[in-house]
């Protein structure tokens, strides 16, 4: 399949600039999240590819195919041949199952015959074979969801678009939602593109992630670089947990760069080849803070001493508050600590040296409750829904 190309998306709702400039490609095979806070446009940016908004200028584009561009061209959402899973999974309640995972094909004139092989093929491959004949309400909410994903598969899509498609499972039943769509996904080999505002399930599900923010990108890469390499203080902060700490730059060149930080008395070192003197932030996850044990000592390098003020037990590991100087430290162990006084090191590999966090308002959020325009008749996707 071809790759897709959004070039310079601006979208507003009223006075609400929802995207700005916002430009991104996607290529064939894999899975895509658009990941950020209510608000951020990510939902946006989904029905817009889908053919549900329209912008206000940029392009879309599929391999050579334009699918919208500012100056008249916009292809109805029914003409696009892709595959819509909503929020709300949208399942017609008055349909069987198979009625539901066909009916893309009947507004498609598939025969009878073709389309009863079709479903069935559809509902194997997401393990509800045995389930045509019942309704949505015998269902439970993953069986619905994976109803709305066959419906979502049954005319092969050139790109699958979901909306958030696991918010309305229990944490354990998102859990194994995640790991069976993944395996499916590569099974069929779909270009995928997720929209979730929870950092676990796009950590765990992607390809790459575009991390959003009032509208615009804030950066795109791996799980892995976006959480070990965050560009910014927001996608650190947005992006698992950390500790984010205003500092500057008080030295740089040889050896390590000192960073003075607000709340410590003694500058830390951070392992950077090199940065400009003046104001940075600087984030350090909070399993990466190590613990020095009682008796033994530690490197001596970004050692801070301080009292232990709140313990959380997590099941899988503990989470300790530590104020040392002037400063609040959250830290992530599987070791249990009872002393009440602990000694911690900062690492300096494991700080992230980033920008000093930006001023000024985010007026451009998305709009809560905004309606999606309806597909024409014809559309795979025909119910009203609401974006975040």
């Amino acid at each position: 399949m071809p790759d897709l190309v959004l070039d310079r998306l601006a979208k507003r709702f009223g006075a609400n600039q929802v995207l700005k400039d916002l430009s991104l490609t996607v290529t064939d095979g894999e899975i895509l999240t658009l990941l950020g806070p209510s608000g951020c446009g990510k939902s946006t940016t989904l029905w817009s590819i889908a053919g549900l908004h329209r912008p206000d200028s940029g392009t879309i584009r599929f391999g050579d195919r334009v699918l919208f561009d500012g100056r008249g061209v916009h292809v109805e959402p029914e003409r696009r041949d892709f595959g819509v899973v909503f929020q709300s999974y949208a399942v017609w309640p008055h349909m069987s199952v198979a009625d539901n995972v066909g009916y893309p094909l009947k507004l498609r004139k598939v025969g009878r015959k073709r389309r009863r092989e079709r479903v069935m093929e559809v509902l194997e491959l997401v393990e509800l074979e045995r389930f045509g004949d019942r309704y949505p309400h015998q269902l439970s909410g993953g069986q619905q969801q994976r109803v709305a994903l066959a419906r979502a598969l049954a005319h092969p899509p050139h790109l699958l678009l979901l909306d958030e498609p696991f918010s309305n499972l229990d944490a354990k039943l998102r859990d194994r939602a995640r790991e069976w769509l993944k395996a499916l996904q590569r099974q069929i080999g779909v270009t995928t593109i997720f929209v979730t505002h929870d950092q676990h399930e796009a950590l765990s599900m992607s390809d790459r992630i575009v991390v959003m923010e009032a509208g615009a990108v804030r950066q795109i890469g791996t799980p892995t670089e976006v959480y070990e390499h965050p560009a910014d203080p927001f996608v650190a902060d947005f992006v698992g947990a950390t500790n984010l700490l205003a500092g500057t730059v008080l030295r740089s060149g040889a050896g390590p760069v000192l960073v003075q930080a607000a709340g410590i008395a003694r500058p830390l070192q951070v392992a950077v080849p090199d940065a400009a003197p003046g104001p940075v932030a600087l984030s350090i996850r909070p399993e990466s803070v190590h613990v020095v044990e009682a008796g033994r000592p530690g490197s001596g390098v970004n050692e801070l001493t301080g009292k232990v003020e709140a313990v959380s037990y997590l099941g899988d590991h503990y989470r300790y508050t530590l104020r040392a100087d002037d400063l609040a430290l959250t830290i992530a162990t599987t070791r249990r600590v009872d002393a009440t006084e602990v000694t911690v090191e900062l690492p300096p590999d494991a700080l992230r040296l980033l920008p000093a966090p930006e001023s000024g308002d985010r007026s451009g959020d998305e709009p809560e409750q905004v309606r999606a325009e309806v597909p024409r008749p014809g559309a795979t996707t025909s119910q009203e829904t609401t974006v975040e």
